[in-house]
């Protein structure tokens, strides 16, 4: 039986996964800052599915947070066979509105951890000739909006770089990019979404059943919603400028987690 790790676990897309992996037989290492939540949700997952569900309490903000999952990562005894990159977060307000230690602390969960993680992961995988990692990003990354696109852009970067590095070995690498997605990501920010239109909502279970089909597939960018794909299609056609303009006003910025 394969094992699975995702980070932000316990709630959105980080749950949803976990779930979809769960019914699908994977053992689970779960991974987040709250242990009473992570304890609740290896539980229930173990109940309903008959896996083994471990918890790995940990702080992606700080280095011993993300020292202590790299060290699972490199665990041969009980390797990992897919590595979900979820966690992550947003800020409300502008550039110069947020606080600085706020912006590096997000580039230190959406980048830093990132790297990081992918390649504890992708050592082993690339030894064992399989594996796979998912880096949640977003389709921010495709749009001028401040450090969280910015942040977003390098995950699908980095994602589709290392892909091509890893080509051959039997490890893929996919980078994620919803949209707005029902989860408790914005409310958590502080953000408002009133302005945001109905049909722009996606619902984080299909979102990771696209995904992983995607992985299947061997993409290396998965944008799964046929909404979303126009969106940032247009995206790449449409003058930078036009672009700050309807994200202003469609929200803060769009949100994955």
């Amino acid at each position: 039986m394969t094992t699975a790790l995702i980070t932000g676990a316990t709630a959105g897309i980080g749950a949803a996964f976990a779930r979809r992996l769960a019914a699908d037989g994977h053992n689970l290492v779960l991974v987040a800052r709250d242990a009473g939540r992570l304890k609740a949700q290896a539980t229930e997952l173990h109940d309903r599915h008959g896996i083994e569900a471990d918890v790995l309490v940990a702080d992606l903000s700080v280095d011993d947070g993300i020292a202590a999952v790299e060290a699972r990562l490199a665990q041969r005894k009980h390797p990992v066979d897919l590595l979900v990159n979820n966690a992550g977060f947003g800020n409300k307000g502008t550039f110069l509105e947020v606080p600085m230690d706020d912006e590096l602390t997000m580039l230190k969960v959406h980048c830093e951890a990132v790297l990081r993680l992918t390649a504890a992961a992708a050592a082993g995988m690339r030894e064992r000739g399989r594996g796979g990692v998912v880096n949640v990003a977003s389709v921010a990354a495709f749009v001028p909006r401040g450090t969280y696109g910015a942040s977003k852009a390098w995950v699908v970067q980095f994602t589709q770089g290392a892909a091509r590095d890893l080509a051959g070995t039997g490890v893929r690498l996919m980078a994620l990019c919803p949209g707005f997605v029902r989860t408790e990501f914005h409310e958590r920010a502080g953000m408002e979404t009133g302005n945001v239109p109905g049909w722009m909502w996606l619902d984080a279970d299909r979102l990771v059943a696209a995904a992983m089909k995607d992985l299947a597939r061997g993409r290396t960018v998965s944008v799964p919603d046929p909404r979303y794909k126009a969106l940032t299609g247009l995206a790449k056609l449409a003058p930078r400028g036009a672009l700050s303009g309807i994200t202003s006003r469609t929200g803060r910025r769009y949100g994955p987690s």
